[in-house]
């Protein structure tokens, strides 16, 4: 029995042992089990940060590819349209299918893919039927590249005749004649062009009744700028030399140096501060009071421009600070660049205060407040700003696109390119439609393909708006903007984009290049009056510099109240009313015609 005993105790002994030791094996496998968990969950945090710093890298690649396109690579958002033609071949059926037919006439047709045509640049409308062989279309021909003919260039003509000498002789013995003159033509250059103005008062000696004798000299001309040297054509020159073409006053001055006139840039720059300052009191208000009263749309945009601050008191120079240059296209009629210090909410809507219509204009957010109600604001006001409508910019859509397709090489991109494409195809066949029936046309035709461009950009919305990028970036624009974007279409006189005010812009960008910044507030005020009446006399299709040197010319004997009619919009049928002799002396007697306002001249 007590051996049996001891064999017992052994036996639970051992018992004890193995489940201590399964104890203590649980205990390491659960911690294990802890330590593999915490490791997993590491390993997820790093994958984690992986994913995120991947996805950082990837964005920073895109960025410095796009700040690479934009800074040493072409500025034009071309794409390969034969590229396009393949890529989505089917998807042009498909958007073929939903083009409406005029309910008279012919349908439109399928759009052509030429290879060359963008978007932002579109493409001529096709060639009527009949113009080619057997009736079909005429194919469109390129330009000839050969040397162009001078023979029809209206420029002053300096002869040469070049005779023969050993024929010249025999014409002299009789033996041979001229019979005509064979002509080839050069471009050449004189020197020339400044003048020197030359005003000869006379002086009369008159005997009075009393038998003394008087001396009277005629008093000077009415002048714009009476304490200025430079006559109207002089002044023209400079102010289109340094707003219309770019070139800084300082080179000015060494262009008059080098022909023997000694002009410095301070006096140049206080020429063109006067006369900024005259017109746009005069004519440039008039032509703001017009544009506010009767525009439809006015479409803006804004660049910066650099300003010169005032010295410290001490003498020290302070660093340039940043004024702004807003835009302002008042339909076909006026085209205004308006200086503000700040580019602010409130800046814009006082530039706008008293207008009431469509306004064109990017998504930036100073333009807000023109679209939403302000509490402060008193709606019986006459000054008070009640626009409704905003037109978006189809173009601003379009850069979102193509900055996606050329970073990520994204075809969802691409094919955005591909569908903007066909609108603004579209859209370039009724650019010499009236407004009546383009409106007409673009709801039937385009319509339809605008709408379906939505609903795809909707679904590519909600499939990128987790994804950090320019992709959720361009879905996001066009989901957001859709009522904007759409708004073209409610008249016929509306533009699918803004990128006239654009195009207007570049006369600061260029400018700015070389003359760097403005001198002051007041002098950035000038320069956006004299940048109005250059780029409203481009507009009209004016040549700039004659209509500067005949405003100013006619400005000082024209009366106040008629000011409009000097404006580029009315010059043509103001020039043509007056004496062409008197209005080509650079001073003296001008006969004012009658009003073409009747209204304007009763004020």
């Amino acid at each position: 029995m007590q051996f049996r005993d001891t064999s017992a105790e052994r036996s639970d002994l051992q018992i004890a042992r193995l489940e201590a030791q399964v104890t203590e094996q649980q205990s390491a496998l659960a911690e294990q089990q802890v330590a593999l968990e915490q490791e997993r969950a590491r390993l997820a945090q790093l994958q984690s940060e992986y994913s995120a710093l991947h996805e950082s890298y990837s964005l920073l690649l895109m960025n410095v590819e796009l700040l690479r396109r934009r800074i040493f690579l072409a500025k034009a958002e071309r794409v390969d349209t034969h590229q396009l033609e393949i890529e989505f071949a089917n998807k042009l059926a498909d958007l073929n299918a939903l083009k409406g037919n005029l309910p008279f006439g012919e349908p439109v047709g399928e759009i052509p893919f030429d290879g060359n045509s963008n978007p932002t640049s579109p493409p001529d409308a096709p060639a009527p039927s009949g113009g080619g062989h057997n009736g079909g279309p005429r194919k469109n021909r390129k330009k000839p590249k050969g040397r162009r003919s001078l023979a029809d260039c209206n420029l002053q003509e300096r002869r040469i005749e070049v005779p023969d000498e050993a024929f010249e002789e025999l014409v002299k013995q009789g033996k041979a004649e001229r019979i005509g003159t064979e002509l080839s033509y050069r471009l050449g250059f004189e020197r020339g062009g400044h003048r020197k103005i030359v005003i000869a008062r006379v002086t009369y000696r008159a005997k009075c009744d009393d038998g003394s004798v008087a001396i009277a000299t005629t008093p000077m001309p009415k002048q714009t700028l009476p304490g200025v040297m430079a006559a109207p054509s002089k002044l023209a020159y400079v102010i289109h030399q340094k707003f219309g073409m770019g070139l800084p006053f300082f080179r000015l001055e060494a262009e008059f140096k080098r022909i023997g006139v000694s002009v410095d840039r301070g006096t140049l720059c206080r020429w063109a501060q006067e006369v900024g300052a005259t017109v746009g009191a005069s004519i440039v208000e008039a032509m703001r009071q017009d544009a506010l009263a009767n525009a439809f749309c006015i479409a803006t945009d804004a660049t910066g421009v650099a300003v010169l601050p005032a010295p410290h008191e001490d003498g020290r120079r302070q660093a340039c600070k940043r004024g702004h240059f807003f835009v302002q296209i008042a339909d076909r009629d006026h085209v205004f660049f308006e200086y503000v210090p700040r580019e602010t909410s409130a800046a814009v809507a006082e530039l706008f205060r008293g207008f009431t219509g469509y306004v064109q204009a990017d998504a930036k957010s100073v333009f807000d407040i023109l679209f939403r109600p302000r509490p402060d604001a008193d709606a019986d006001a006459d000054d008070a700003v009640s626009i409704e409508v905003g037109v978006g910019c189809m173009a601003h859509c379009r850069r979102r696109y193509w900055e996606a397709a050329v970073t990520l090489k994204s075809p969802i991109a691409r094919e955005g390119l591909y569908r903007l494409r066909r609108i603004y195809q579209l859209e370039a066949q009724w650019k010499n439609c009236t407004p009546e029936e383009r409106h007409r046309l673009r709801n039937i035709h385009l319509k339809p393909e605008l709408d379906a461009f939505f609903v795809w950009a909707e679904a590519g919305h909600e499939s990128e708006k987790n994804r950090r990028g320019p992709l959720r970036s361009a879905f996001g624009y066009t989901v957001r903007h859709k009522q904007a974007l759409s708004r073209f279409l409610d008249d016929g006189r509306l533009r699918i984009d803004n990128n006239e005010s654009e195009r207007n812009v570049k006369l600061v960008a260029v400018g700015r290049k070389a003359w760097l910044f403005v001198g002051s507030d007041d002098h950035g005020t000038s320069t956006g009056h004299l940048l109005t009446l250059i780029a409203s006399a481009r507009l009209h299709g004016l040549d700039a510099e004659q209509y500067l040197r005949d405003m100013l010319r006619v400005l000082c004997h024209w009366p106040q109240s008629r000011n409009l009619e000097l404006a580029p919009k009315n010059w043509a049928q103001t020039r043509a009313r007056l004496d062409a002799t008197q209005l080509a002396a650079e001073y003296g007697r001008l006969d004012i015609p009658p009003a073409i306002f009747p209204d304007a001249a009763k004020q």
